[in-house]
């Protein structure tokens, strides 16, 4: 393993103990057996070294548990699979997305890592979309990650926030697949039944072709599951 190798391994062992904040560049060469030269050849700067170690960090996560999605894309299975592999490792990836969100909270502080790291987001947002609807990631579109990927972001961010601040609290994978089946509910009842003073939603098969996503985009996997006969009983709540 050489150095730029062992400088990645040393940073992400930091990112887990230390946090974003509190490291320090002397502090990954202890990890990692490097140098302080080496960072600068390698990455650039510790801040994108931390970053590629964050990136690194979160898809050994996700790929930790979405070899055995349960579900077909889209459905709501899938959705509940996902979060169940979300909760069964969050106690290991709690200091991930605690040391993310240091960074946000110091708003204006450390301008060149938030930089980075907001770069880095449409890469999560991709492998996000992807876990859900099963759609491979080279076949997703920009639209895909600013509308889906947003979406199933800040449903993960909510998520890890609630469990951070109170684990007993959190909401369990029972109740988010319960509580997306019936937000999905209310919405299409509500564009059956259309606004007081304007006119209902079109049904989707009137839907003009020209607006609908082709060609296995994300977007085209729908929220049905509420009318589907064989939709999961998340049970009552936790």
């Amino acid at each position: 393993m050489g150095h730029r190798e062992d400088l990645l391994r040393g940073a992400k062992e930091c990112l887990v103990e230390k946090g974003f904040v509190r490291t320090t560049a002397r502090d990954i060469v202890k990890a990692s057996g490097a140098n302080l030269a080496s960072i600068g050849y390698h990455y650039g700067s510790k801040d994108a070294l931390l970053t590629q170690a964050f990136i690194e960090l979160i898809s050994d996560w996700g790929d930790a548990f979405t070899g055995g999605l349960a579900g077909e894309g889209g459905s709501l299975d899938r959705f509940r699979s996902v979060w169940e592999g979300v909760h069964a490792g969050h106690e290991e990836s709690g200091p991930i997305w605690a040391a993310s969100l240091e960074v946000a909270l110091t708003r204006d502080g450390l301008p060149e890592l938030r930089r980075l790291l907001a770069a880095s987001q449409d890469e999560g947002r991709r492998g996000l979309v992807s876990m859900f609807t099963g759609v491979p990631e080279d076949r997703l579109e920009e639209g895909d990650l600013r509308t889906l990927g947003t979406f199933y972001q800040a449903l993960l961010n909510g998520f890890m926030i609630q469990w951070l601040f109170d684990a007993g609290s959190a909401g369990t994978p029972a109740e988010l697949t319960e509580g997306m089946r019936r937000a999905a509910e209310l919405m299409a009842k509500g564009a059956g039944a259309g606004t007081p003073g304007k006119a209902a939603a079109a049904p989707v098969d009137e839907v003009p072709v020209d607006e609908v996503p082709v060609d296995g985009a994300a977007g085209e996997v729908s929220v049905d599951a509420p009318d589907a006969p064989d939709a999961p009983d998340a049970g009552p709540a936790a």
